[in-house]
């Protein structure tokens, strides 16, 4: 038998003998189905089953099965979450074995003190919610995950956040990491790297809160967003924040996203309120309803794009917190010539506060309206998000794709200096006209938006072919990149442009 790369390797049954070696008889997988089902995910992507499911239950033995695929060159695929998943950044390209890191699911510690948490990579937000609100401290969620939705999964994805006063650097909240590069070698980033053990700088007070490091190096920089091409985390740190104690939440309906953008900026520059989003009707049904009637008998009493965002009020003097901030909030209001209001029509804020405050219900919320989705997502500024939704909308009808079924998400980042926004095409996998216009909408989108600006920061699919033939200096650097952490392409090989 071959490996992809045509060197020769083990024969299945040596294989799995190897792989039992490592991570025992009972954590090693080779039922059809399952083999099947991660051949594929919900994306267009296109893959192929994997030999082999691996579910390591410590660090050490994902350091023993990279060690084994470079004596093999046996491709690793590693994935921390649980289905369904939908950008194909877990899809084998070239076979290999699965690196399943939901067994690896301890909180190894949780300080309030400093406000940071020590996770594995199988930790779920539902998980780690739980536990840390029960010190009276808060999990940065993005809008609604599912709840098989790994944290480090996330963050080391660079999903936004949903509240943009805390999200200093591109990078927040992850803090520092231990990854097991391509090499075999394994190496801790920021504080983690030294002086001392882990145990040694917790007795001096250390947490493992400042990612910068070691020395000018800021590699966890490197880890992040390499959709695991080139290594594997088996825990990190995580930033957390107080639990508000008292929370107001206002909406601003309008019919253009250009009505609100001068309000956000000062809510923002002012650092007023924690969450803060943007979100079109369609996607704010899907977030409040549970199936495609209710979503639409809601949408259809929304205005076209809905800002909300949150007041909070947190240990000390939370009511009078709340009030000065609602004051001078209503004041830029007023200036801006927005009304925020508490409800709208079929919109209970009670209701929205908690679905802002947890992970997504089953089932999850961008499967409501069709029963499918795919999403296409960016950076830009504020004050640009209007013209790449025009942008949008022409692609949509240019490939027949219902702008209907489009839902929107415009997320600030960064303390409002940039944002993410996100179009989610809503449609149904049974019906073969409908795959075929999400997919080629899909593909239109890629190339209109990236001409008008777009900055595809996390590309996936076919979207790095698009950036790669734009920006073939980072291609080169970034291929050289990969040489040195993991030289015999064992890591994810076929993604990114790896």
């Amino acid at each position: 038998m071959t490996n992809p790369s045509g060197t020769s390797v083990e024969p299945d049954i040596e294989i799995k003998g190897a792989l039992e070696g490592i991570v025992g008889h009972q954590n090693v997988v080779d039922a059809p189905d399952i083999l099947k089902a991660h051949g594929g995910d919900c994306s267009f992507a296109a893959g192929c089953p994997p030999l082999f499911l691996v579910k390591p239950q410590q660090a050490e033995q994902v350091h023993q099965l990279v060690r084994w695929a470079n004596r093999t060159l046996m491709p690793l695929i590693p994935v921390s979450s649980g289905p369904p998943h939908f950008k194909g950044d877990t899809v084998p390209t070239l076979g290999g074995v699965v690196v399943d890191l939901s067994g690896m699911n301890k909180m190894l510690r949780i300080d309030r003190r400093n406000r940071v948490a020590m996770i594995e990579p199988g930790t779920t937000f539902s998980a780690l919610k739980s536990e840390v609100e029960k010190q009276n401290m808060r999990l940065m969620l993005p809008l609604a995950p599912r709840r098989t939705k790994s944290v480090l999964g996330s963050y080391m994805e660079r999903d936004p956040i949903l509240v943009p006063k805390y999200h200093w650097d591109m990078s927040d909240p992850l803090c520092c990491t231990e990854v097991v590069f391509g090499t075999g070698e394994v190496f801790r980033t920021g504080a983690a790297s030294g002086p001392g053990t882990l145990d040694e700088q917790r007795e001096s007070g250390q947490a493992q809160k400042n990612p910068l490091g070691p020395g000018p190096s800021d590699l966890f920089r490197v880890v992040q967003g390499a959709q695991g091409t080139l290594g594997i985390v088996t825990w990190a740190t995580v930033r957390l924040e107080l639990l508000p104690s008292v929370r107001k939440l206002f909406m601003v309906g309008c019919t253009a996203v250009e009505e609100v953008i001068d309000f956000i900026y000062r809510l923002q520059r002012l650092k007023l309120g924690d969450e803060c989003l943007v979100l079109d009707r369609l996607n704010l049904a899907s977030l409040l309803e549970h199936d495609s009637r209710c979503i639409e008998e809601c949408r259809s009493a929304l205005p076209a794009y809905i800002l909300v965002f949150v007041i909070a009020g947190y240990e000390r003097f939370p009511e009078e917190r709340v009030d000065y901030q609602t004051k001078d909030m209503l004041e830029i209001a007023q200036r801006c010539g927005v009304r925020p209001v508490a409800t709208l029509p079929g919109v209970d804020s009670g209701r929205l506060l908690q679905v802002l405050s947890e992970p997504s219900a089953e089932p999850y919320w961008k499967l409501r309206y069709r029963g499918s989705n795919a999403e296409i997502f960016f950076l830009t500024t504020l004050d640009r998000s209007a013209q790449f939704i025009e942008t949008m909308r022409g692609v949509a009808r240019e490939a027949g794709f219902p702008t209907a079924s489009m839902g929107t998400y415009i997320q600030p980042i960064q303390q409002g200096r940039s944002c993410h926004v996100e179009f989610d095409l809503a449609f149904d996998a049974n019906e073969e006209t409908e795959v075929a216009l999400a997919k080629r909408t899909l593909e239109l989108a890629g190339k209109a938006l990236m001409q008008k600006g777009a900055f595809l920061s996390r590309p996936y699919g076919g979207w790095v072919d698009m950036i790669g033939s734009d920006c073939a200096e980072n291609v080169i650097a970034l291929r050289k990149v990969k040489r040195i952490f993991d030289p015999n392409n064992i890591m994810n090989p076929g993604k990114l442009c790896f």
